[in-house]
């Protein structure tokens, strides 16, 4: 068994400020305290899923846990279906909450960290993990595909975080920093950037997740000193369009779709404060970092490494990736690359498409769409029957979101962003995009949409089907 790495790096001050809650500080002892006394209470099991709204229950919880040797399961959904499938792969498992029932089939503990009793006010050895400990089994998002579970062990998780935070000069030097989060501590960038790397560097969670724009704004106003903003392009546009002044912070950090220059410029001015994006993905965790406004390239993290095979596929290895691993995303090395430590991010492979001889992604082809005056929300997708080709014509759809376009006017805001072999036939205007917690959207959640949007009438033109609403 490997040596034992502290939950709480760094730091032996019990007084300072570990979580901020209810506008409440939380100093590292008492949290301490709360992972002891939660961790006695556990049953005997190997596996537990934390589903913890409220970001500091979910840390006691999955410390209390790494504590007792179980492995927490971070599935993207807690569905019936998914409890059911986790099950039977893990029959020992439990539930953390955060209130006292939640609608899943599993025996519950809640996370009980409102009431304190003297023994919470002695000392509290800080814990010690095994490096080589699984203490989470994350699952890929099932954008492109059922969801895989990834183990992660202690060493690399910390290895990871604390690459991140010196990239993002989050090192424990300086005044405390409190990081507001809109993603869930469940999926890898937010367990990764609002969780642990608090625990690493010195910096303070917040328990809250805030969601709409008002709700952001008054969270981060609430934090004293320096504050972090950690999100994700979706709340990031939202929030920036609903006008009026922002607080200032620290830096900004955003992950799980590239941002364009252009919101990147915006977020920086309206923040005064610069924005940093993070690329990675579950099977390896974060990989590399970029500053939009500067360089759209990605910087490789601490001792990261990428090489490519025979067909052009990118393959990390070394720094916490225990094991070499393909990406699943299109990258291109830098010329200067070996000195540089640079790629630029073509697109997801599964998202490249190829018509009449032009190459693109959907990516590129919804950051184009997004970009239009008027659109809230817009996606591209490849239709999975015979509507992707027709009369020997590759065809793609969009799904968008504005409520004050019509297709005509669309289609010429596109026309001088696209080239016209990727121009929606037909786009499909909707109320709203099904995305999950982190912005994401599933290939199944919206090929499902798309069916219901096509007009029942098959026979209809695709000019007829681009007006339909």
């Amino acid at each position: 068994m490997s040596a034992g790495l502290p939950l709480l790096h760094g730091f032996d001050e019990p007084g300072a400020v570990f979580a901020w809650r209810r506008g409440e500080a939380i100093d590292r002892g008492r949290f301490l305290a709360d992972v002891a006394r939660t961790a006695e209470r556990l049953p005997d099991a190997g596996h537990v899923l934390n589903v913890c709204v409220d970001r500091y229950r979910f840390a006691v919880g999955l410390a209390a846990a790494m504590a007792r040797g179980q492995v927490s399961l971070l599935p993207p959904s807690t569905h019936a279906s998914t409890v059911r499938q986790l099950v039977a792969r893990f029959p020992d498992l439990y539930c953390f909450t955060d209130a006292v029932q939640v609608d899943i089939d599993l025996a519950q503990t809640l996370v009980d960290v409102d009431v304190v009793d003297a023994a919470d006010s002695r000392p509290v050895a800080m814990p010690l993990i095994p490096g080589d400990r699984v203490v989470a089994g994350v699952f890929t998002s099932g954008s492109t595909g059922e969801p895989t579970m990834h183990r992660k062990r202690w060493a690399s998780l910390v290895e990871n975080v604390r690459a991140e935070g010196e990239r993002l000069g989050c090192d424990g030097r300086g005044s405390p920093l409190a990081i507001v989060a809109t993603v869930p501590p469940q999926h890898m960038y937010g367990f990764e950037s609002s969780l642990l790397m608090a625990w690493q560097t010195g910096a303070a969670l917040v328990a809250e997740r805030p969601f709409f724009p008002a709700d952001i704004v008054a969270s981060l106003a609430r934090q004293p000193g320096r504050r972090m903003l950690v999100t994700t392009p979706f709340h990031l546009r939202a929030l920036l369009a609903e006008g009026g002044e922002l607080p200032a912070v620290d830096r900004v950090v955003s992950a799980t779709a590239p941002l364009s220059l252009a919101l990147a410029t915006e977020a920086e001015r309206r923040f005064k404060a610069p924005l940093l994006e993070i690329y990675g993905c579950t099977e390896t965790g974060q990989l590399a970092s970029r500053r939009p406004v500067e360089d759209a390239r990605w910087q490789l993290f601490g001792r990261i490494d990428l090489c490519f095979d025979a067909d052009g596929r990118a393959i990390a290895s070394h720094g916490h990736i225990e094991r070499p691993t393909p990406i699943a995303d299109h990258l291109e090395a830098a010329a200067d690359f070996a000195t540089s430590r640079r790629f630029s991010l073509v697109g997801r492979s599964a998202d490249l498409v190829n018509i009449a001889g032009k190459r693109t992604s959907l990516g590129h082809l919804a950051a184009q769409l997004q970009a239009i005056d008027g659109v809230i929300d817009g996606v591209f997708l490849m239709p999975e029957d015979d509507e992707a080709e027709r009369d020997g014509v590759t065809r793609l759809v969009a799904l968008v979101v504005a409520p004050t376009l019509d297709a005509e006017r669309l289609l010429a805001a596109l026309r001088e962003r696209i080239d016209a072999a990727f121009l929606p036939r037909p786009p499909y205007f909707v109320d709203r995009l099904p995305r999950n917690t982190t912005g994401k959207l599933t290939r199944a959640v919206l090929h499902d949409l798309l069916q219901r949007q096509r007009p029942s009438d098959t026979g209809r033109s695709a000019s007829d089907a681009a007006s339909c609403r």
